[in-house]
């Protein structure tokens, strides 16, 4: 396992990000693991040297925060762990128990801890923005909670480049704690970060922990495979339904048949080769999926490799939960 800094932070985590949208309640979503089913998928990604676990309080309703909670302990140490987990979508009934409010973002990250059975959370991420509540608002409630020792760093997801330098530069204005890493949407069938965001990422020193970076499954098999997961997901044809995304895993599967490697690991490989990229967050149901994603570090793509993989792109309409 290679680990890297989270942007220009001090924080390192493995390259590889394990996302714990698969655990909860399978009456959720159905594809998604009870504890009995993710304990071996933790423990594999442990095995393999995985340090960073992210997760969201809106997983499976917060049973996939309960289930890591209940895991981890018996499996790794808490110093040796990078634990991140996500705050906005309802924990409750109530009109306060959702969006980025302080009253909201107090309850939620205390929840979070409870569930997750620690002390603080590595990184504390909003999930989406609040367009009800005043960034101003966002930011020094997180700034709050980071030096009452609730969290060591903050980090946002499912944002616009625009929306991201507004909160850098009202965090430098004010003496708030900025960001070191933005979690969107971000792999090869998905490029559109790269107009603005990539370019910013670099420049302000955050580190891209992109969400789906498999495509949500389109990636990682070929077209004539089935899944679970590809016959109910409603969103992996809506994102990844037009010609030319299918020409653009056609190329994965001619390189990856080039390489000898399943296609999970080109699609992988080509984001490693992306520099501002810390950790892509993969998703696992099988203790397998580990094994071939950290088996992508190990491949290696020529230029020339990485321009015939990025050439069938053709541009999409914005994909980020805004």
């Amino acid at each position: 396992m290679e680990y890297v800094n989270v942007g220009r932070s001090g924080l390192k985590v493995s390259r590889l990000g394990l996302g714990g949208f698969s655990f909860g309640d399978p009456a959720w979503q159905p594809w998604v693991l009870p504890e009995d089913g993710a304990r071996a998928i933790l423990a594999r990604a442990f095995e393999r040297g995985i340090n960073f676990i992210d997760t969201a309080d809106m997983y499976s309703n917060g049973v996939s925060e309960t289930i890591i909670g209940a895991l981890w302990p018996g499996m790794i140490r808490r110093e040796e762990l990078v634990l991140s987990s996500k705050a906005f979508h309802p924990t409750g009934p109530g009109p306060n128990e959702r969006g980025l409010s302080r009253k909201h973002l107090m309850d939620a990250i205390d929840g979070s801890l409870r569930r997750l059975r620690v002390d603080y959370l590595d990184i504390y991420q909003i999930h989406r923005l609040d367009h009800d509540t005043p960034i101003e608002e966002t930011l020094d409630a997180l700034s709050d909670i980071v030096r009452a020792g609730k969290a060591r760093y903050l980090g946002v997801s499912n944002v616009l480049a625009w929306q991201l330098m507004r909160m850098l530069a009202l965090c430098d204005r004010h003496g708030w704690v900025r960001p070191i890493c933005v979690q969107n949407h971000y792999n090869l069938a998905y490029r559109e970060e790269e107009r603005e965001m990539v370019p910013l990422c670099r420049l302000e020193g955050i580190g891209m922990t992109p969400w789906s970076p498999l495509a949500r499954g389109f990636l990682a098999k070929p077209a004539s495979a089935d899944s679970l997961r590809g016959r109910t997901d409603s969103f992996r044809a809506a994102y990844f339904g037009e010609p030319w995304d299918a020409d653009v895993r056609a190329a994965v599967e001619s390189h990856a048949a080039a390489h000898g490697v399943g296609l999970a690991e080109i699609a992988l490989a080509w984001l490693f080769s992306q520099e501002t990229v810390s950790a892509p967050i993969i998703g696992a149901t099988r203790p397998e999926h580990i094994d071939a994603a950290v088996a992508a570090l190990s491949v290696s793509l020529t230029g020339e490799e990485i321009a015939a993989l990025e050439a069938p792109y053709r541009a999409h309409p914005v994909m980020l939960h805004l």
